[in-house]
This record gives C-alpha cells, structure tokens and sequence, in this order.
C-alpha cells in the first residue's frame, strides 16, 4: 500500500462518503487513477465503491481500521506505552489503537500481555513477552473471541492494566459500542481489578452507539487525542476520570 492509498482510505473514512473527483483532487492524480486505486482498496476490503464515490466501511476488521488516522494512533499507543511497568501484566482488548500498543510492547521482555484478540496475538507472535489469548466464539469480522466462555476466561485472570478501544461516547450516553458480544466483554473485563484505560481518538467522542459500556463503573484513565471538543473535556473532567491528550506533531 503506498501513501496516496493510505490517504485515500483516510479521506472516505474521515467524509463517509467522497466523490471520486473530489480525491482526484485531494490526491493530485487523475479520475482514471483513482478509479483504479479504489478498485483494488475495495478488493482489499478497506472500503466500498459506488457510483461516481467511495464509501467508508462499517468495518470491524482491524487492519483496515489501522490505516485509518495511523500516525494518530500510533503517537496514542506509544503514550499508552509509557504506562506499563516492567514485570507487569496487561490485558489489550482490541481495536487499531491497541493493536499498535501491542505491537509497541513487543519488545519488552518480562511482560504478560492477556487479549482476546486474535489479530493482536498475531502480532505478538515473534515478541519478547507472553503472551495469554482466551478462549470463546471466534468473531471472523473482527479477528476477536466473545461470548459466555470468554466471559469465564476472564474470572479467572489478573491483570495491572486493561487497554480498551472504544466506538463512541457521548454525554448522555457514556462510552458505547458497535457490537453486543465485543460489549458484553469489556463489560466482564471491567468488573475485574485494576486500572481500566481507554484508547481512542477524538473522532468518537460524540458519537452513539446501541451498547453501553461499563455503564456503572468508570474507566480510570482516556488517551486521545488534542481534538477532543472543549464541552466533552469539561463532562470527563466532572466525571473524575484522567484525561490525557497528545498531539500527532508533539506526542
């Protein structure tokens, strides 16, 4: 994948939905070209064409999801990094975000990292730690284990610090999630012992979605991004949760 894909599939997940002259424009290269481009990004399941645009996927796949906003996440996951001692185990749940922190750990010996994710375990799959994948019903979309057996697994595992990625929050709602049995994990990972730390840029904060998160207890610690609308900072702050913003330029 070369850089004009990359901001391709930047461009139709930022919009929604992106005309075919309007990334020809953006991109600085012909109709024809982008037409072409588009053909083989939607042979790759990293979005979906229409007539005359392109349009963002709904997607759960999690190296799609990656491309999207990556210098972005990449600075989030290395602040998250910064957090995790020596010795420690972690629990990463999944999503692009957390993905990158995996891979950010990696390297570091004497680390126990716990996921449900199967993609996440991939990648750790030549690293200097241990790694623990739970047991469940394999969710192909997303690369992830859930439901009732996962739900067991994890009554029977400790951790220092859990990293969750999230699909939306919003002030009325709290933090909500695109997928029931993905949901139905956090909300058993959250009833656990230690800290909880949510990882995310600011383009979910006001955004609503079917399932609510940990709606009785509260996340420890948000890492996102310094685009987090002023209102929504004001509601975590009142909430009493740890805030931490980095910017793509400065980390």
């Amino acid at each position: 994948m070369n850089s004009r894909h990359q901001q391709i599939i930047h461009l139709v997940n930022l919009r929604g939905n992106i005309s075919v002259s309007e990334l020809a424009r953006q991109t600085g290269v012909s109709e024809v070209t982008v037409r072409q481009d588009l053909n083989l990004l939607e042979k790759e399941s990293y979005l979906r064409r229409t007539h005359g645009s392109a349009v963002a996927l709904d997607s759960d796949d999690v190296g799609a999801r990656m491309q999207t906003r990556y210098p972005l996440k990449q600075v989030i996951a290395t602040r998250a990094a910064t957090l995790v001692n020596d010795g420690e185990s972690v629990f990463i749940e999944g999503g692009s975000t957390c993905a990158l922190l995996a891979r950010t750990l990696a390297d570091r010996r004497g680390l126990t990292i716990i996921t449900v994710s199967h993609y996440i375990a991939h990648l750790l799959k030549d690293s200097a730690c241990e790694v623990v994948v739970l047991g469940g019903l394999y969710q192909k979309e997303s690369a992830s284990v859930v439901g009732p057996l996962t739900r067991f697994s994890l009554q029977h595992i400790h951790f220092h610090k859990a990293f969750i990625g999230i699909d939306g929050w919003h002030e009325n709602t709290g933090f909500t999630g695109r997928n029931m049995l993905r949901s139905d994990v956090i909300n058993a990972l959250m009833e656990k012992e230690g800290e909880k730390i949510v990882l995310t840029d600011s383009s979910k904060f006001g955004q609503v979605h079917p399932y609510p998160l940990s709606p009785e207890i509260p996340f420890s610690h948000i890492i996102t991004d310094d685009g987090l609308a002023s209102e929504y900072q004001r509601v975590i702050n009142k909430q009493g949760i740890l805030l931490t913003k980095v910017s793509e330029t400065h980390g």
